[in-house]
Order: structure tokens, then C-alpha cells, then sequence
């Protein structure tokens, strides 16, 4: 019975509910008192639902504030299409409706107001890729950045975690963020360094949670190729929970010593 009110449209949903609070209608309904009230399709939809709660004893205001709440569940909740956007770099495939991961990537982090967290893998031409985020830094000194990096270690170097680590901590403040700019707070993956092939592993995630209320999950690495050349695809996301759960996650890998902080 409410998956038949829930199948309607909010604008027959709508006239159903002011008819029977205005006890327009009598129960049970009948196909030509709904004529006119609601589309002619779903008469007999409404019929079934409407001899259902009659039978079960609801009133006409009792039916009315039935329809109207499943009509303010349907308000509060976003439609896909708004809370959902697909991203891409690459080629445009015509009759998609899409937005650009370089410029979707840019406006998350010029608008951020409190918090940025970004969890990325690959990361090259990052002066590029960071400026807008390191010039709203400036902005909004307030704003707390963290950036959760995977430190790579070519299959044949044995070089020790603690200067791979070092190195990657000199390329990043010299070339990959942009110069004379507050520096983010940053993390890494301390498997990744691991000597032992069965203990190697790598951060490979890739994901911006912007004022814990916008996720954006793509297989775009930070590098100029992936965010304007490569095919990639990801998803912008309006949704705190998700937000929660994401930043949730990576602190969780924060306070049980699996993902460590690499400097500040």
C-alpha cells in the first residue's frame, strides 16, 4: 500500500491530500470521483490504496497525513541526479552530461571554508594541481588541509624507509606544492616503504572530502595527465554521511598507527 502511494507523482500525491482533508472524496473511492484529481493512469492505484486503508479503519485526515509525509520524505531527500554528478577527463562522449575533473578538483578546493582532506596515490606536477588549494589557505587561514599520500618505492631500490621517506618529504615541499604557501598537514602509508614483498602495500585510494558535506571519489590520480588528458572517471557526491564515514575511515588508520604523519 505505501509502495503505491510512493510510486505517484508529488503532484497527484498533492491533490490527493488537500481532496481528503477538504473531504472531497468519500471511502472507498470511485474511478470518476479521482477524475480530473489525479492522472489517469494511476486511478486505480489510488483506488487500491485508498479501499486498503478503509478497510483498515484510517479516516480521511488520518490518509491525508499519511500522503503528506511520504510528500515530505520525498522533499527532504535530493534525487540522484542532484546529489550524484559525473566527472571525467579524457575525450567528450557526446549526449553525456558531465563536468571536468580538473575544474570540478579546482572549484572544490577555491570554495573549501573548514576542512580539506585529500587521499591521493600518484602525485606529479603538483604545483599545478595544488595552487588553487594552497592560495585558499592563504584566504582562510582557518582552513584545515590534510593530504594523505602514498610515498612509491621502485621495485629493485632498497633504500632505507627513512630516507625514501626524506627524499619524497624534500620533492614534495621543492616541487610538488606551490612555493611560499602554507604547507598542509601530511600523512603516508608506512607498508609502502616495506622492504618485505609480503608486507608491501600501497595507499592507493583516491578521494577529496571537502567541509565534511562533499566527496568526490575518482580513479584520477594528482598529476596533470589524469586530471586533463587521461580517460578517468569519479563521482561528486553531495552527502555528509559518506563524508563522515570517509573521514571517519582514515582517522580510524590515523589512531591505529597504519597511516603515520609525515610531516607538518
Amino acid at each position: 500500500m505505501m509502495n503505491d502511494f510512493t510510486s505517484l507523482n508529488s503532484t497527484d500525491l498533492q491533490a490527493l491530500a488537500t481532496a481528503l482533508r477538504k473531504q472531497r472524496l468519500a471511502l472507498p473511492p470511485s474511478a470518476v470521483s479521482l477524475r480530473g484529481l489525479v492522472s489517469q493512469g494511476n486511478v486505480d492505484t489510488v483506488i487500491n490504496a485508498l479501499s486498503i486503508l478503509a478497510q483498515q479503519g484510517f479516516s480521511l485526515l488520518q490518509i491525508a497525513l499519511l500522503i503528506e509525509l511520504v510528500l515530505r520524505d520525498r522533499a527532504s531527500r535530493l534525487s540522484v541526479e542532484d546529489a550524484v554528478q559525473f566527472v571525467t577527463t579524457g575525450p567528450e562522449a557526446g549526449g553525456i552530461a558531465n563536468r571536468d575533473t580538473s575544474a570540478v578538483v579546482r572549484d572544490l578546493f577555491s570554495t573549501a571554508n573548514e576542512s580539506v582532506m585529500v587521499v591521493g596515490y600518484a602525485i606529479y606536477q603538483g604545483q599545478r594541481v595544488f595552487q588553487s588549494l594552497a592560495e585558499r589557505m592563504c584566504e582562510v587561514p582557518s582552513l584545515k588541509v590534510r593530504l594523505f599520500l602514498d610515498i612509491q618505492r621502485p621495485k629493485t631500490d632498497t633504500t632505507a624507509p627513512d630516507a625514501l621517506a626524506a627524499r619524497f618529504i624534500q620533492r614534495f615541499k621543492t616541487s610538488q606544492w606551490p612555493t611560499d604557501k602554507p604547507m598542509p598537514l601530511v600523512y603516508y602509508y608506512p607498508r609502502s616503504l616495506d622492504l618485505d614483498a609480503e608486507k608491501h602495500s600501497c595507499l592507493h585510494a583516491k578521494c577529496v572530502v571537502i567541509d565534511g558535506k562533499t566527496v568526490f571519489i575518482s580513479s584520477a590520480n594528482f598529476t596533470e595527465a589524469a586530471q586533463e588528458r587521461n580517460i578517468e572517471v569519479g563521482v561528486l557526491i553531495e552527502s555528509e554521511t559518506l563524508a563522515h564515514r570517509i573521514t571517519k575511515h582514515f582517522n580510524t588508520l590515523l589512531d591505529t598507527g597504519l597511516l603515520s604523519q609525515l610531516f607538518k
